[in-house]
């Protein structure tokens, strides 16, 4: 399986990453080659993203934003945080950013004040994915809103269910998987560290 990106299924929010990922490149000054040295993902990969012709899976999107020193947010919401009062609706921010068979709904965007970032993620059945170790410090906070899922922590798979919450070092390998039947809905409060 090709972990970078997925050919089917182009979601309609490809341009739109492609949009956020040359702005970040920009800002910092980087070429392509630098993006890709820096991100772990290939050049030829990001250059397909910035065009809008290819959607990296939602492993390959926290790569991207591992390697910018950044929020997974900053690549799905447009609107700059500072806000002090901001109303979200779940149902309105529910998308699929990236290739694979997870839906995100970025309810909170990272905000520096803050330090952290809040998604709710909708695992569909049978999905899993295995994620890199985010940078130093990262703490993920994960709470099932709706049906059952399994976190993989410290090397073992932990089944969740509706109700039933885990925090967990997201600086080293974790995961996530749905092997029931229905979509399982979670959310998830990343804080990054100092």
């Amino acid at each position: 399986m090709n972990d970078e990106h997925d050919n089917s299924g182009m979601p309609p929010e490809a341009p739109v990453l492609g949009t956020r990922l040359r702005e970040a490149r920009s800002a910092r000054g980087w070429s392509l080659d630098q993006a890709a040295r820096e991100t772990g993902v290939s050049k030829a990969m990001l250059g397909q993203i910035e065009r809008g012709e290819s959607s990296p899976t939602v492993a390959t999107l926290w790569k991207i934003a591992g390697g910018f020193r950044c929020s997974l947010t900053r690549f799905l919401v447009s609107e700059a945080p500072g806000q002090d009062t901001l109303f979200r609706s779940v149902a309105s921010e529910r998308a699929r950013p990236a290739s694979d068979d997870m839906l995100v709904a970025p309810l909170f965007p990272f905000d520096a004040r803050f330090g952290f970032e809040w998604m709710e993620l909708t695992l569909l059945p049978g999905y899993e994915r295995l994620s890199d170790p985010h940078a130093a410090g990262v703490t993920e906070h994960v709470l099932v809103v709706r049906g059952e899922m399994e976190v993989l922590v410290e090397g073992h798979w932990h089944v969740l269910r509706e109700g039933e919450a885990v925090r967990f070092a997201a600086d080293r390998p974790h995961g996530y998987r749905n092997a029931g039947s229905e979509p399982a809905v979670c959310h998830d409060l990343i804080h990054y560290g100092a």
